[in-house]
């Protein structure tokens, strides 16, 4: 026994010997728990008192089971007899798991709180939270960051699971794991993908040791757009070493049988209490959805709880309209104030054939032979020099047509289950029957053979498309409702082309159809995504027309006027290229130089298009090109001369990784072909999911790219689309036709101005109403010496922001202009030995490459200037000099004449004290006053030179000057001086 469980038994008897007078305990009275598990993963099984000082008497700790040891779904450990018990009826287990499916109130250990997206925010995110509403949880819509975190320590590794609905993409939402160090174990699970439809599933994988789990929500309220809350439920986690008890099963769901890992939902029009073991039928006059915990009244009968639909049309071109209760039948028609069916029978005109079909006999409608056209009443040939446009046309709504079905899809507690209708004709249209419940999804299928381009046109299938479809449709609703369009080559295998919420007014939509296998369209309505309410059967969706073109097997309902100047006059034949054909006329006239043809309008001079900038027509007339050359003038007057034929192969990149609703990570994978002629490569997106291989074409595509091993595949790439299919124009501007290229959404650049291609795609969205467009700012830099360097906006990290506008920037030295004579300078070096060299230097920082070479270097002869700069410093230093000394002489004279003018001026003033005269009034021209001082004594040379600069000046500024006379005359003239 080690330390620890010696502590334990110690502190045991301690409480055993001081309750000795208390009662003996009763199984009631306390529980079991097992001790930590040891470094031999042994552990022990101690009881534990419910109250303290209660009683007395518990009993002694025994060896507990093995740390690894857990239990199976369905059973659970019986902490008595340590083993494994199944549980009873009306409840369940997951063996080694907890579950959460009861959100009446937060469950015990669950935290959530809210915090501001920044410091700067004013909003109060303080009362933000995650909010318990019965069956789930719901995030929160305020502009705040909410997080919702469990804590819990697997003694293996095991798994988490939870179910969410995620409809909005204004509310940011990602789940991810850490650890007890705040480490995330799994970064590859933080991002949550949009739910498509209804509640997806998600799956971790987690480790071994404390998981802290997070689920954390940001909303951005975008203008008066209203955020959905992000919703959750059964919540699972499986990994723990037991569980020591069975959950009862909530209202709604029933368990019949011992050991059950789940409850099954009560069937409709049964209820059941919490922790059933069957569920019960509800009285005749009332109902419940399908897991319902009690039974509901039944409603009165109200004109929404029935629907009609036509019959056939029979020979006298009548129809009946019918009437029917929805099914299943809630309502009651005993109620007072309920409604009845109201009755069947009448009669009414049958609307017309659609176009390119004929009435018969029989008063049904049937399609027209080849190279005939119909309006919907008789088959007519097509003229000579027009072909039949062929597809199909659908405007009358009498009968389904043969390709179109319908069903309801339920989602709640079964899948992929095919119920009743959907969709019933109107006569003028086709519209949605209230369903069983408000969740139900309505489906409209479409099945197409294929697609064949008519014989003008199929010489020419680059400036064609393949097919359109067009419809068009409404839908009124009450509350949230959703109308989905899809589009695939199967009903189980489809994508979301586009999507509709709440009240739509009539509208038309169109599709272009990228390939021939793209053969089958979906239309799925849904009045409400919260389940068992059926409150909005009055929500509908309408479609009044659908026309597909260039169908196989399809019909004409007109024909179009042949090019003319055709010797067979049977067959069709498009104009030249560059010519469109005169309104009603067959005539083709030529279009204006460098311009091309409109794919879907040949007609008219207004089907010339001119091409952009520094782009020029293909032979066919049919789309602008470029051949990777362009001229720029630079703002400093520099000719610039780019060529990206370097850059011109297709490049491929990827996207940073994103994470499907499982936790699955996938890229955006983009495909572009910068420019060439008409034998460049286009760009390639596959969907290689399926069997069949879905493929795009054009300048750049995108598809979704997840690492694989399936199949033996490295990738798996879906969803492919076309971003760029007409190059628009090159140059250095930021924008051209409509389309912005913005610089701040890149690295400021400082060099050279950066040349950006412009191209648009021809596929049309409701987002995306004039189509997608790309623009590739192509960025000069030399450091760069790979091929490509291609990055997505900072602030987008998928390329694009609003899902239409894609931009990117490609940096590289093959972005750079050609090297011209303006990119280098030259050194001219001194004149040696009579030599002189002449270097080339490329101009720093260099912004080019390739183009021309640096010349080589120059050497010619010249003439030594050393000799004449000596020459030059030795004169000048003579000069120096001179002009020194002549400064120097005429100051010292300057001196000398100042002085004698003072003694003049001092002797004129003494006249009146009659001094004797001196021997001699002042120092004559050319004497030196120093060397004629008489000194009584005989002073050195160095005491004459010190007298001589401490000599004292008058009040005047001059210095004081003994005159040349005797000793004795010095003193007389001193003792007079007196006097005076």
């Amino acid at each position: 026994m080690d330390i620890a469980h010696f502590g334990y038994f110690f502190i045991w008897h301690l409480f055993a010997h001081i309750n000795a007078e208390l009662p003996l305990c009763k199984e009631s009275d306390y529980h079991f728990e097992y001790t930590e598990c040891d470094m031999h993963q042994s552990r022990w099984r101690v009881a534990v008192p419910n109250k303290l000082d209660t009683c007395t008497g518990l009993p002694d700790p025994v060896k507990g089971t093995h740390c690894t040891f857990s239990c199976m779904d369905g059973e659970f450990l019986e902490m008595s007899s340590q083993s494994c018990q199944k549980c009873a009826g009306g409840s369940y287990s997951l063996g080694t798991g907890v579950a959460f499916d009861e959100w009446d109130s937060l469950p015990a250990g669950f935290v959530t709180h809210g915090i501001s997206i920044d410091d700067d925010s004013q909003t109060n995110c303080s009362k933000s939270s995650w909010v318990p509403m019965g069956d789930h949880i719901a995030s929160n819509v305020d502009e705040c960051t909410t997080t919702l975190s469990f804590a819990v320590n697997l003694k293996k590794a095991g798994t988490v699971s939870f179910e969410y609905l995620y409809p909005d993409n204004n509310i940011y939402f990602e789940f991810f794991v850490q650890n007890d160090q705040c480490q995330s174990t799994d970064t590859e699970s933080r991002f949550v993908k949009l739910s498509d439809a209804d509640w997806s599933q998600y799956n971790v994988k987690l480790n071994q040791g404390t998981n802290v789990l997070y689920w954390r929500t940001t909303a951005y309220a975008l203008q008066e757009t209203s955020v959905k809350s992000v919703l959750l439920k059964n919540i699972a986690i499986s990994g723990v070493a037991y569980t020591s008890e069975c959950f009862l099963c909530k209202p709604g769901t029933y368990s019949a049988k011992l050991g059950s890992a789940r409850c099954n939902p009560c069937p409709a029009d049964s209820y059941s209490n919490k922790g059933a073991t069957v569920c019960h039928q509800c009285d005749t006059d009332a109902y419940a959805e399908a897991g319902s915990g009690s039974c509901k009244a039944r409603p009165a009968c109200t004109n929404s709880d029935y629907f009609y639909t036509h019959t056939p049309c029979d020979y006298s071109r009548q129809t009946q309209i019918m009437y029917k209760w929805m099914e299943p039948k809630i309502c009651s028609e005993s109620v007072p104030g309920a409604v009845t069916l109201p009755a069947s029978g009448q009669l009414t005109a049958c609307p017309p054939c659609n176009p390119g079909f004929f009435l018969t006999n029989t008063s049904t409608c049937q399609p027209c032979s080849d190279d005939f056209y119909s309006n919907g009443t008789d088959c007519a040939k097509c003229p000579a020099g027009t072909e039949p446009v062929v597809g199909f046309e659908y405007k009358w709504w009498n009968t389904m047509p043969s390709n179109m079905a319908s069903y309801a899809l339920r989602h709640e507690y079964t899948f992929n289950m095919e119920e009743s209708t959907g969709w019933e004709v109107a006569g003028d249209y086709i519209y949605t029957v209230p369903g069983e419940q408000d969740s139900d999804f309505l489906v409209l299928t479409l099945s197409v053979p294929g697609y064949r381009l008519p014989p003008s046109s199929a010489k020419d299938e680059e400036a064609t498309e393949l097919s359109r479809i067009t419809f068009v449709f409404e839908t009124t609703c009450t509350a949230d409702c959703m109308l989905d369009f899809l589009a695939g080559y199967s009903k189980m295998n489809q994508h979301i082309v586009e999507k509709w919420h709440g009240t739509t007014g009539k509208q038309s939509y169109s599709y272009v159809v990228q390939d021939n296998i793209t053969t089958s369209f979906t239309w799925a309505f849904r009045r409400m995504q919260s389940h068992g309410t059926r409150n909005h059967t009055s929500d509908v969706a309408k479609i009044y027309s659908v026309l597909v073109t260039n169908a196989v097997d399809g019909v004409a309902s007109r024909c179009r006027q042949c090019a003319t100047g055709s010797s067979d006059l049977s067959a069709c034949v498009p104009c030249p290229p560059g010519h469109y054909m005169v309104n009603g006329t067959g005539v083709c006239e030529s279009c204006p130089p460098n311009t091309i043809i409109r794919p879907q309008q040949t007609v008219g001079r207004e089907a010339c298009v001119p091409c952009g900038p520094n782009t020029s027509t293909n032979q066919a007339r049919s789309a602008c090109v470029s051949d990777c050359t362009l001229h720029v003038n630079s703002g400093a007057g520099q000719h610039l001369l780019y060529n990206f034929s370097s850059l011109a192969n297709l490049t491929g990149f990827r996207s940073s990784p994103r994470f499907t609703s499982r936790g699955l990570r996938y890229f955006q994978h983009f495909h572009l072909g910068l420019c060439g002629k008409e034998d460049r490569q286009l760009a390639v997106c596959v969907d290689n999911v399926t069997e069949q291989r879905r493929e795009v074409r054009g300048y750049a595509c995108q598809s979704m790219v997840v690492p694989s091993d399936t199949r033996g595949q490295g990738l798996v790439s879906s969803q492919p689309f076309v971003i760029a299919d007409m190059l628009l124009g090159v140059t250095t501007e930021n924008s051209l036709d409509h389309i912005s290229s913005l610089e701040n959404m890149f690295p400021v650049n400082i060099g050279l101005p950066d040349v950006i291609f412009y191209y648009r795609a021809s596929e049309t969205t409701q987002a995306c109403k004039q189509g997608r467009s790309t623009t590739i700012r192509m960025r000069c830099d030399p450091t760069v010496t790979a091929s490509h360097q291609i990055s997505l906006p900072s602030a987008c990290p998928e390329g694009t922001c609003n899902g239409c506008s894609f931009h990117f920037l490609w940096r590289s030295q093959f972005a750079c202009p050609l090297c011209t004579s303006d990119h280098y300078r030259e050194i001219v070096s001194a004149c040696v030995q009579g030599i002189q060299r002449t270097t080339y230097v490329w101009q720093q920082p260099l912004q080019c490459y390739a183009g021309v070479s640096l010349p080589a270097q120059r050497v010619n002869a010249c003439v030594s200037l050393d000799f004449w700069l000596k020459f030059g410093v030795s004169m000048g230093t003579v000069a120096a000099l001179l002009l020194i000394g002549v400064i120097c002489y005429f100051w010292k004279r300057a001196r000398k004449l100042e002085f004698k003018y003072s003694m003049l001026m001092t002797a004129g003033d003494k006249e009146e004290c009659e001094l004797p005269a001196a021997d001699s009034c002042a120092i004559m021209e050319g004497e030196d006053a120093e060397d004629d001082l008489i000194y009584l004594t005989k002073k050195s040379f160095f005491h004459k030179a010190k007298r001589g600069y401490s000599r004292e000046r008058t009040s005047d500024g001059f210095d004081s000057v003994p005159l040349k006379s005797s000793a004795s005359s010095l003193l007389r003239n001193e003792e007079d001086m007196d006097e005076c």
